[in-house]
């Protein structure tokens, strides 16, 4: 064998094992990434500042996040301005839009503690309509179940019927039309059907309220320990309670 057919060979061989030891490397590298994609993966502690739980199209389903990354309230594509930022869980339904979530914050300004945590459910294409939730204020505390009623009004169009009564010059015709848009001919936008839970006055209360959202009875075991049931008119007057000693065969 000559001495250019001997050179020849040599480089056939050094090409061949360099295609098959890079073709090895490509082919463990690719195994490698399939397992790690699919391997459920374990972590004793991991600080993360958001996490997306998606679908396999990608479409956005729950965050879980701080409050600087919080996502922005966006419905059908739009942006809507105002929300505040706080830590949580924000749901979102089977078309991608928000749905509810969970939220909490506490803080103590000027020797005040004013606190918040809460979990809510979304009327579809709406907002609140089951509600769990803790407030307190400079010494304010509530906290209890809120099931709430909503219009049959999609919310970008309430937003932007708001935003056009807003921009209307401030007086009488102003808030007459805004009125008359949150009465919305007899069906409110928003009207809070039922309380169960501790109230600020420090009462444990159940009240049901009729459509328009006016308490009409009320269960109440008050801050001194009296229970009674109230019966209310539509201005919020008090026409009736019963107490223990108003029972058939009460100690009188």
């Amino acid at each position: 064998m000559t001495r250019e057919s001997f050179t020849a060979v040599k480089r056939w061989f050094s090409f061949r094992t360099y295609v098959v030891a890079s073709t090895s490397i490509v082919g463990v590298l690719a195994l490698a990434a399939f397992t790690k994609a699919t391997a459920r993966q374990h972590f004793q502690e991991i600080d993360v500042e958001r996490i997306n739980v998606v679908e396999p199209d990608g479409k956005l389903r729950m965050t879980i996040s701080d409050a600087e990354r919080s996502p922005g309230w966006v419905f059908h594509g739009k942006v809507v301005p105002g929300r505040p930022k706080g830590a949580g869980m924000i749901f979102f339904n089977d078309e991608g839009e928000e749905d509810g979530g969970i939220g909490f914050g506490g803080r103590t300004v000027d020797g005040k503690v004013h606190a918040d945590g809460g979990i809510a459910f979304d009327r579809y294409e709406s907002d609140e309509t089951v509600t769990l939730r803790y407030s307190e204020n400079a010494g304010r505390k509530q906290s209890g179940l809120m099931i709430t009623d909503r219009a049959d009004m999609p919310i970008l169009k309430m937003l932007a019927k708001q935003d056009s009564l807003r921009a209307m010059p401030a007086g009488a015709a102003r808030d007459s039309a805004m009125k008359a848009f949150v009465e919305n001919g007899g069906h409110p936008l928003a009207a809070r059907r039922l309380f169960a839970g501790r109230d600020a006055d420090q009462s444990s209360v159940v009240s049901l309220s009729d459509p328009q959202g006016h308490p009409r009875l009320r269960l109440m075991v008050d801050s001194t320990g009296a229970a009674s049931i109230q019966f209310l008119d539509t201005t919020g007057h008090v026409t009736k309670t019963i107490t223990a000693l108003d029972s058939p065969g009460a100690n009188r």
